[in-house]
């Protein structure tokens, strides 16, 4: 995310190993036909259009509730209880995700007019598998209006509540049930009120910038990193644009005065890391370590100026890969766009970055390299090992910090001793103003980069330092490497983290990582026990 600060398991002070409570919040209904709180509009909570009965063949969930479903998909509609919003109690984020089904894989459509205040033409379809018995899918949907919706390829009945899309199949689903979901709907690309997040704007178009709970604000999901799926993306936009996506382009097809681009992605990927780029945009191909494509999307006008700055990523490939093990993905690549963002983001196989940022002469030329860096070393530390819960943020930004600062302590003489001492002496305020590490306060509704605070980015990174210091560079290192080769395509956390330590190093961690992850205070520094940081604000706390 933000390089400026600029039953999963989780972590505790007190216990490293504990199980995730289900705090789950619930929010205001939103009646069938009208506006939720959040912006989506339902259009109809039973079909239009009644299927005729025709033959088919039957399946054994089908001939187990034949004499009841006729009943079901009238009776929960008109007669049930009403719709509700779920999730999966994360304690940053409680109402997102949803309980009861694991996507495996997300096929979107987008319809693009040429005006980027119109909202896009969408078709979301979700595969997936249940978990447990549902009556009722919940997805996440919070901005854009629902046309229709599919379950299994019949009418399914639909209501908002919440964030929530939830939608009544014909017929209920049994536990371990493959799920085939199609909605129908707009996507808007004009902000909400007050909130942050989703589609960007840019002078020529769109991107996106979903992290951390505004996947929902674009498409129909389950807007949680634990539920990781591979993405089909599909764009069509009028003559003269260009789009992009994550993962590589399955297919080109014009048709008269639109062009449909295909990308499908070879990874599994978190929602909140989904990227498409529509512009009048010029893509630039060049070739990476060990064959692997690297492509950059650029407004064609900025194209020879930024060349510079875009030749570099290559060799700043290699330099990652020769600290950690080899590239994650199927391809990678910067997405500059023209837009204010106020942050760059580490979607997967594609940044997003600001243009300004390379083109502001007032940056330092190591600055800029460091934060490109930055956003490189999330592609293992934050998208092929994704958080499983947002708690665990620190393992994404400590350490993207914690490349950033080494590349530029190799390249540019900044000492990521004194980097690291100065964030020893801020640590103590920045742990009063935004929590622990690993337990960081929740976010301001609404502000997505809440969260993003310097506890998570150099805060987390002196926890790295700390780590590196008890247990020695080379038992360090083999932990890095490990971390990204054993959880590679997957979800981990804190307590994994832990347990990876202890292993390589033979030490009980177990007191060292309660203070350097869940004190109110930093501990002491391994090595420097001169180290001092300054005590915070009588007004900190009460700030927040």
């Amino acid at each position: 995310m933000p390089h400026t600060p600029r039953a999963p398991i989780t972590s505790s002070p007190t216990s490293l190993t504990g199980q995730i409570g289900q705090i789950g919040q619930i929010g205001q209904i939103g009646l069938t036909g009208t506006p939720t709180p959040s912006g989506t509009t339902i259009t109809t909570g039973i079909p239009l259009t009644l299927r005729p009965d025709r033959p088919r063949t039957a399946s054994p969930r089908r001939l187990t509730s034949a004499l009841l479903a006729s009943a079901v998909s009238v009776c929960l509609v008109a007669a049930g209880a009403p719709a509700t919003p779920l999730g999966i109690g994360d304690r940053l984020f409680p109402h997102l995700g949803n309980p009861g089904y694991d996507v495996t894989a997300y096929n979107l459509s987008f319809t693009y007019s040429g005006d980027n205040s119109r909202p896009l033409r969408a078709v979301t379809t979700i595969d997936g598998r249940t978990t447990t018995a549902l009556d009722r899918i919940n997805l996440d949907f919070a901005h854009g209006t629902v046309e229709s919706v599919e379950v299994d390829g019949e009418p399914a009945a639909f209501a908002g509540a919440g964030e929530d899309l939830v939608i009544t199949p014909e017929e209920p689903l049994r536990a371990g049930d493959r799920m085939h979901v199609t909605v129908r709907h707009t996507s808007d690309p004009v902000s909400v009120a007050g909130r942050d997040g989703g589609w960007v704007r840019t002078t020529d178009g769109l991107a996106m910038a979903n992290q951390a709970d505004a996947a929902h604000l674009v498409f129909p999901c389950n807007d949680h990193p634990s539920d990781k799926a591979r993405f089909t993306i599909r764009v069509t936009a009028p003559a003269g644009y260009t789009a992009v996506a994550n993962g590589l382009p399955a297919d080109v097809h014009r048709s008269g005065r639109t062009t449909t681009w295909t990308y499908r992605t070879h990874h599994p990927m978190a929602t909140e890391l989904a990227q498409v780029s529509i512009g009048r945009s010029t893509v630039l191909h060049r070739k990476g370590p060990h064959g692997l494509p690297v492509r950059d999307v650029v407004p064609t006008g900025d194209r020879e100026r930024l060349e510079p700055w875009l030749k570099k990523t290559p060799d700043q490939i290699t330099w990652m890969e020769k600290k950690v093990g080899r590239y994650p993905f199927e391809t990678y690549g910067l997405l500059m766009a023209d837009a204010a963002t106020g942050f760059e983001l580490e979607t997967q196989t594609l940044s997003l970055f600001e243009k300004d940022l390379f083109t502001e002469p007032a940056y330092p030329r190591w600055y800029i390299e460091s934060i490109m860096v930055h956003e490189l070393a999330h592609q293992w530390f934050g998208d092929s090992v994704t958080p499983r819960t947002w708690s665990d943020l620190w393992l994404n930004e400590g350490h993207a910090t914690w490349y950033e600062a080494l590349h530029a302590e190799e390249k540019a003489g900044r000492t990521l001793e004194a980097r690291m001492k100065a964030a020893y002496g801020a640590s103590d305020r920045w742990r009063a103003a935004g929590g622990p590490p690993a337990a960081p306060k929740p976010p301001v509704p609404g502000q997505k980069i809440g969260i993003f605070r310097p506890n998570v980015y150099d805060g987390a990174a002196l926890v790295l330092y700390a780590l590196r210091q008890k247990i020695g560079t080379r038992a360090f290192e083999q932990v890095e490497r490990a971390w990204v080769r054993d959880h590679r395509d997957a979800t981990a956390g804190t307590a994994d983290f832990l347990r990876l330590a202890e292993k390589t190093s033979g030490r009980d961690l177990g007191a060292f990582f309660r203070g350097w992850l869940y004190g109110k205070k930093t501990p002491p520094m391994p090595g420097h026990p001169e180290w001092t940081s300054a005590a915070p604000a009588a007004t900190a706390e009460a700030a927040e």
